[in-house]
């Protein structure tokens, strides 16, 4: 039975009914976790040192290759994006039970990914989908007591990322696509809609009538339904005289199945390449929308709702497209 250190931290190690276990004593300080270690071997002699959760003895890999199979099955727009962040932590923390995960090791992982150049929304999308995992495993699982995602601060992001296409951008990139891939831009550049909205979108969400699509459940968690203009609504008629027997997506693949991110991301970066289009990604899309919109006139509230934004905050960024909505207030000096 002794101390060893992680990090800042010491841990015990000792065997309790035939198994060892290590345990945090969550402190850097060497006489204090020396007089935990001897209060634990005073209740282990006494018979009185609590069991651990079952789970206490899993590792990190094992959370995660039940949380893949059980959350983030291929199916979820976010099954990619998970798969890609794995590919991060598990050589950092993979071996690692889930008592060891500790505050102070997620900072050295921040730290080391930071120092290897990557952005903060990156390193906040993984922090993220430990956070949940972890979660999952004290909430529903009963694997252990803590969540250690809880007690460290995300990084500082910066989203005032606002790359929109020229007119003269947009007309080489729809000429480069390929037809099926067209109508997808032309419907994303004309309702804003975000590509896993776009793909998940069936014929039951839209109303030809109306001129309305609708999303039941959107990043927010919250429903809404975008109005939609000549340009989108002509989209709809032309997929509707291909709809699908086997499926009620509007936008389905050969095999009448959802689009694959991968797939659907090489298709566009290869007509962005040949359109001689840099520094462009598939969301920038509603970047366009939004701007067009703002350049327009249209007043950032509805550009707010029409987007999705719970709050104003982040459809502030197109206020500096239209100075003009600001004239009236400084003429007003002059009056």
């Amino acid at each position: 039975m002794g101390l060893f250190k992680r990090g800042s931290v010491w841990w015990m190690n000792f065997v309790y009914q035939g198994k060892q276990h290590r345990r945090s004593t969550e402190t850097d300080d060497p006489k204090l976790a020396k007089r935990i270690l001897d209060k634990v071997k005073g209740e282990i002699a006494g018979g009185k040192w609590f069991e651990r959760l079952p789970g206490e003895e899993r590792t990190f890999e094992d959370l995660m290759e039940k949380y893949m199979q059980e959350y983030s099955i291929p199916k979820k727009a976010s099954s990619k994006r998970d798969q890609t962040s794995l590919l991060h932590l598990k050589p950092f923390f993979g071996k690692c039970l889930l008592p060891e995960v500790t505050p102070s090791l997620l900072n050295e992982y921040k730290v080391m990914r930071r120092l290897g150049g990557a952005a903060p929304a990156t390193i906040n999308r993984e922090m993220a989908l430990m956070k949940h995992a972890y979660s999952l495993a004290v909430r529903e699982w009963e694997w252990t007591r803590d969540n250690p995602v809880k007690k460290i601060s995300m990084e500082k992001e910066n989203n005032k990322r606002d790359r929109w296409l020229t007119d003269e951008e947009e007309k080489k990139l729809l000429e480069e696509a390929s037809e099926w891939l067209r109508e997808i831009i032309v419907f994303a550049l004309n309702t804003g809609m975000r590509l896993g909205e776009i793909l998940s979108l069936t014929w039951k969400a839209t109303d030809l009538d109306r001129r309305t699509a609708t999303i039941f459940k959107s990043k927010n968690g919250e429903k809404r339904t975008i109005p939609l203009n000549e340009t989108a609504l002509e989209v709809l008629k032309r997929r509707s005289k291909v709809r699908s027997q086997k499926c009620d997506l509007v936008f389905y693949s050969e095999n009448h199945t959802r689009f694959d991110y991968s797939n659907l991301e090489k298709a566009f970066h290869s007509a962005l390449a040949k359109a001689s289009i840099e520094d462009f990604r598939f969301h920038d899309l509603r970047h366009c929308f939004a701007t067009k919109l703002v350049q327009r006139g249209v007043d950032l509230y509805k550009v707010q709702l029409l987007l999705g934004h719970k709050t104003p905050l982040m459809t502030q960024r197109y206020a500096h497209h239209y100075p003009e909505s600001l004239r009236e207030g400084v003429e007003a000096l002059g009056r």
